[in-house]
């Protein structure tokens, strides 16, 4: 029964031992290992606000990306319309010079035509000119073979100069 009911130089001694292996484990060991477990909320309190920082970075890098693609979008915008009148002026200007030009050709060659036309007129005169000399003549020389015929036409046109 001696096991069951302690006696009492036991009971101090164990008491001893304990309080002894107590503060052994004070001294040595709680202090470290609280130490750690310090460090370690510590270590856990920084990754926690580094984590937290680093969402609160990525956020704010979220939302200039967003604001950075709708101003791209804005300038990509900006500039297609940009393109779109600069064309849009392009193919009126090209129009209007090709209008001008076709209107300088086309004036051209009125010009051209009409050059042209009086120089074939001209051309048409001279020998109509000609060939009525040519007739003339021929009919001149057949009339002036006959001597009674040339004082007939020298007489008519000396009255024709007399009544003018």
């Amino acid at each position: 029964m001696e096991l069951v009911s302690p006696s009492i130089g036991l009971v101090f001694w164990t008491l001893v031992t304990f309080l002894f292996l107590l503060l052994l484990l004070r001294k040595f060991a709680w202090k470290p290992i609280l130490g750690a477990i310090h460090d370690r909320e510590r270590s856990i309190e920084t990754a926690l606000a580094s984590a937290e920082h680093a969402k609160d970075e990525m956020q704010r890098l979220t939302n200039e990306n967003e604001q950075l693609l709708k101003e791209a979008r804005a300038e990509r915008d900006k500039i297609l319309k940009e393109a779109k009148e600069l064309k849009d002026q392009i193919v009126n200007d090209a129009k209007k010079q090709a209008q001008t030009e076709g209107a300088k050709l086309i004036e051209t060659a009125r010009h051209e035509i009409e050059t042209q036309k009086a120089a074939a007129l001209d051309e048409v005169k001279n020998q109509v000119a000609t060939l009525s000399l040519e007739i003339a003549e021929k009919i001149l020389r057949k009339q002036f073979e006959d001597k009674d015929k040339q004082q007939a036409l020298v007489g008519d046109l000396l009255k024709e100069v007399k009544l003018n």
